[in-house]
């Protein structure tokens, strides 16, 4: 049953960091388009759906080029190639339980609280305390300012961040670009956030790093602060990290189960060559079957949904 207006804007407001805000005028533009019955839309239709996926998971700014898909339909113009190739690429949503549950902690992270998959948060709370109350930072603190200036570069929260950490520590602001005053300030501010174990700064408040969870579009990060004396089974709710990570790929993995595919595979493969053979001596029913079994090494008798169930799990090739 195809979904509403009303119903949509329902679930926008269901998710964190203020969604419908943002993503409103798509919506209704989208469902007014719909109306008009333009036969193109259904090519907008996965990224329509993903933008009520968590923003966690988002491989890109889906909401960015959904509204390049309405403009060019509104404008009457046909998608480019490029577009409609990527929307091919993109994959199915993610599972139902799994977006739900990132939702339920996206909302904590908005909030700033993380605590909810961390079961030691005073070493946390401790460090804070300690960096808030040091004369040492806050004069430190004040020359920054005196020098740098911090406040031109705050967001309208007056929150300044350093560079982030990636996975793998790719740094896309690594490079400094000295004859730039915004490099030079984010070079100094890291070098700030380094020497006292910040994520960065709220106004005059220090913004300790945090022992955190997040889910992403490509696994699960756990970000353990440089300062933490780590317990790492008593530090973090593992089971609630690991029940939420295994949503998102149920399929059992290990060296046995990694051994037992790669054989199936062999006998996939030695499967098609006799088939072509089969079919080559005009093999069928029961002749061909037991011609099958014989060749990889089955007793007759074998069930021939066996046959099928590798032929399902290794295609052959085109």
């Amino acid at each position: 049953m195809p979904s509403t207006l009303k119903k949509d804007l329902e679930r926008l407001d269901a998710l964190a960091f203020n969604r419908r805000d943002y993503c409103e005028s798509e919506i209704r533009r989208y469902h007014a388009l719909r109306r008009t019955k333009h036969p193109q839309l259904r090519e907008l239709e996965l990224l329509y759906d993903w933008l009520f996926v968590p923003i966690s998971l988002w491989p890109f700014n889906v909401q960015d080029v959904f509204a390049t898909g309405l403009e060019t339909l509104e404008g009457e113009l046909v998608l480019d190639k490029d577009f409609q190739a990527l929307v091919q690429i993109l994959p199915p949503l993610p599972k139902e339980e799994f977006c739900a549950s990132v939702a339920d902690h996206e909302h904590l992270v908005e909030s700033g609280q993380y605590e909810s998959l961390v079961t030691a948060a005073e070493k946390f709370t401790s460090v804070q305390d300690d960096v808030e109350k040091s004369l040492e930072f806050q004069s430190a603190w004040k020359e920054f300012q005196t020098r740098w200036n911090p406040s031109r570069f705050a967001n309208d929260k007056g929150i300044i961040r350093r560079s982030l950490s990636l996975e793998r520590n790719f740094r896309p602001q690594f490079d400094v670009n000295w004859k730039k005053p915004q490099d030079r300030f984010r070079a100094a501010f890291d070098a700030f956030c380094l020497r006292w174990s910040l994520y960065g700064m709220a106004g005059d408040t220090p913004l300790v790093n945090k022992l955190s969870v997040n889910y992403t579009p490509y696994g699960t990060m756990v970000f353990i602060p440089a300062y933490w004396s780590s317990d790492t089974k008593r530090d973090l709710r593992w089971p609630e990290i690991m029940r939420i990570h295994r949503l998102r790929s149920l399929k059992k993995q290990g060296k046995a189960l990694t051994e037992g595919k790669e054989c199936r595979r062999g006998q996939a493969k030695k499967l098609y060559r006799l088939d072509t053979e089969g079919k080559r001596r005009k093999l069928k029913g029961d002749a061909l079957h037991a011609f099958l079994c014989k060749g990889l090494g089955f007793v007759e008798g074998t069930d021939p949904k066996r046959l099928d169930r590798l032929r399902k799990e290794f295609p052959a090739n085109p």
